[in-house]
């Protein structure tokens, strides 16, 4: 499956600007929301309850929140340029500025370590993260995004 289906041009938040990581959560919550059809309170439980495990901000100002939901239908993402970086407890202490957010079923299993997999490889590429940064556009960032991503394969 390329991320195409995993991300929706209309999920794509091009400035978003935020004062924290919960503003932040809630934010992406209520865009997942709008293109999925899910409650915008579960999806944003489903994050905070991932994030009282461990942040999921990896380092070098991107974090990649996720969560899984027993009644979403398929893996989809939410992505979120930030106007300028926030504390997200990322594991190098940085501020997080680019945010790719995922919610899955409760059954997807391995196809959702997939999926994270190819959004971190997608997001350790310097000159695609210095894109990302410099693109103020969503179709823009959309196209960059599912452009220059690898695919997988869902079972």
């Amino acid at each position: 499956m390329p991320l195409e289906n995993l991300l929706v041009p209309e999920a794509v938040l091009p400035c978003l600007r935020v004062n924290g990581k919960k503003q932040a959560l809630q934010e992406l919550s209520e865009k997942a929301a709008e293109v999925s059809g899910l409650p915008a309170r579960e999806i944003f439980d489903a994050w905070m309850q991932r994030e009282k495990l461990n942040s999921t901000g990896l380092g070098e100002g991107i974090a990649i929140p996720h969560g899984k939901l027993l009644h979403a239908p398929r893996i989809f993402g939410v992505f979120a340029r930030l106007e300028r970086g926030i504390d997200f407890e990322a594991l190098d202490g940085q501020p997080v500025d680019l945010l790719f957010a995922l919610i899955a079923p409760e059954s997807a299993g391995a196809d959702h370590l997939k999926a994270l997999s190819i959004i971190a490889r997608l997001l350790r590429n310097p000159a695609t993260v210095t894109k990302i940064r410099s693109t103020r556009d969503a179709p823009a960032l959309y196209a960059l995004l599912t452009q220059t991503s690898p695919s997988f394969d869902a079972a």
